[in-house]
């Protein structure tokens, strides 16, 4: 059965933006309430990751959109890459 483009072109997956990383003990992680800072491992000059399946897609910088935070992307990976992250490649 011929696979329709149109369909897999129209699926929506989650992406995620990743601001950094940091390994927490589990007692901390329990202590934290609200107004607590995580200190990231990642400069904020860096750009940050653009990942899909926790695989880096491209990447970007963080931009205010009115009230909200958004992401300006700067790098997209090769399309054999993306689809690589979305399972369809080995």
């Amino acid at each position: 059965m011929p696979t329709d483009v149109k369909t897999i072109l129209n699926l929506t997956v989650p992406v995620i933006v990743q601001v950094g990383e940091q390994r927490v003990a589990m007692d901390d992680v329990l202590t934290l309430c609200p107004g607590a800072i995580l200190e990231l491992n990642k400069s904020a000059e860096i750009e940050l990751d653009l990942l899909i399946n926790n695989i880096r897609i491209g990447q970007g910088v963080a931009v205010k959109v009115g009230e909200n935070f958004g992401f300006s992307v700067t790098k997209i990976n090769s399309t054999k890459d993306i689809v690589n992250a979305l399972g369809g490649g080995g």
